[in-house]
């Protein structure tokens, strides 16, 4: 038996880590972003059946273009979508890395802008792409001119917009997307991974996509969908870009079992987003709640909320774990992030916060948001 350290890998991968969240049994996780709430048992009994059905044919390679999928994907994002325009992958994480592969390598650069999701550099990494974090304004907001600015800083060949932001939550408006893409030749990806949890009426990038071919928007199932087990992403943008993602992706990438629950679960679109007017409900009490415990949430239009003013985040993390609440300590200064959960679970874990006592209130704890943010170091989840 030998070490990673004596096998031949690749240099550039020596001395990182695994992605990888805290897991630990504990009765209230609330540190991954995942729909807290169960999938609903007639839907779960029809995915079953789906996936049975699909089961008598897996002796064959199964449809290599999952154009059923796709197409109800495009039935469920509207905007005048087909087929054409939709790509799928195992979760939004493969989707990215497909993109990556085709547009990224070598000699080129991915600009992302920090704090955000910290599988971007990782995955820059893994295609051999350089990452660069640009900065954000106060409160971890981006606007057009911000945006544009590092933009031609770094004179990047691809530009990925967090919106909203993991891991601070933060929505972002479609004038910094359009800015971007007028001010870049490169392709501009929009990761929607929390889109279903933006207030009703508030347009998605999608509505952007007509006459913008180097435009991409990613979402997923994990999140809205309560489908995070299944492992299922997918993304609309020009045909010309899904031609692009079939030159790289891996033969017959996507299992019969995944096609068959992903279309059973789309098929049920309004059931399985049923909870989503609860878990907004959950997030806009944490902030209140937690404004009112005395610390600082940030504004969220996703399912989970950051707060500042904590005196020592890993302290307080393992108070709650030790209370059975597992949060996210992301690696942002005095802050913590956590998930809506359930009613329940959110009680259980503005309880446990309580009982903690309040933040103390010294000026480390105080200065939360610098006027601008540049490479903070984050550990967070799709």
């Amino acid at each position: 038996m030998t070490s990673l350290s004596k096998l031949p890998i690749r240099d550039d991968l020596r001395g990182r880590s695994p992605y990888g969240a805290p897991q630990r049994p504990v009765p209230v996780a609330l540190n991954v972003n995942e729909n807290t709430h169960p999938v609903p048992e007639d839907v779960a009994a029809d995915i079953v059946a789906r996936v049975a059905a699909a089961v008598g044919g897996v002796n064959r390679y199964p449809d290599r273009e999952f154009t059923e999928l796709r197409t109800a994907f495009a039935r469920y994002l509207g905007h005048d979508l087909t087929a054409e325009n939709i790509w799928a992958a195992n979760g939004s994480n493969e989707v990215l890395q497909h993109i990556l592969q085709a547009f990224g390598g070598p000699g080129r650069t991915l600009l992302g802008y920090a704090p955000t999701y910290s599988m971007y550099p990782l995955l820059a990494s893994g295609t051999g792409t350089a990452y660069v974090a640009g900065a954000r304004d106060a409160d971890y907001e981006l606007s057009p001119e911000t945006a544009v600015a590092e933009l031609r800083e770094h004179d990047p060949d691809i530009v990925i917009l967090c919106s909203p932001n993991n891991p601070t939550g933060t929505p972002l408006g479609l004038e910094t997307i359009e800015a971007v893409y007028d001010a870049t030749p490169g392709i501009v990806v929009v990761d929607e991974a929390y889109a279903e949890f933006m207030p009703d009426g508030v347009p998605s990038a999608l509505t952007l996509l007509p006459g913008r071919p180097r435009l991409l928007v990613s979402r997923t199932m994990s999140k809205a969908f309560a489908f995070a087990g299944a492992r299922v992403g997918y993304l609309a943008a020009d045909p010309a870009v899904i031609d692009a993602l079939r030159l790289v992706r891996l033969p017959y990438h996507l299992s019969a079992l995944t096609q068959a629950a992903a279309l059973g679960a789309v098929a049920h679109s309004d059931e399985m987003l049923a909870t989503v007017g609860d878990i907004r409900h959950q997030r806009d009490r944490l902030v209140t709640e937690l404004a009112r415990l005395g610390y600082t949430p940030h504004r969220s239009g996703s399912n989970f909320v950051l707060f500042g003013g904590v005196d020592d985040p890993h302290a307080t993390f393992e108070a709650l774990a030790e209370r059975g609440i597992l949060i996210r300590d992301v690696g942002i200064p005095h802050h913590l992030r956590v998930t809506a959960g359930t009613e329940a679970e959110t009680t259980a874990f503005l309880e446990a916060l309580a009982a903690l006592g309040r933040p103390a209130q010294d000026d480390a704890v105080a200065d939360d948001a610098p006027d601008r943010v540049r490479n903070a170091p984050v550990d967070s989840d799709a």
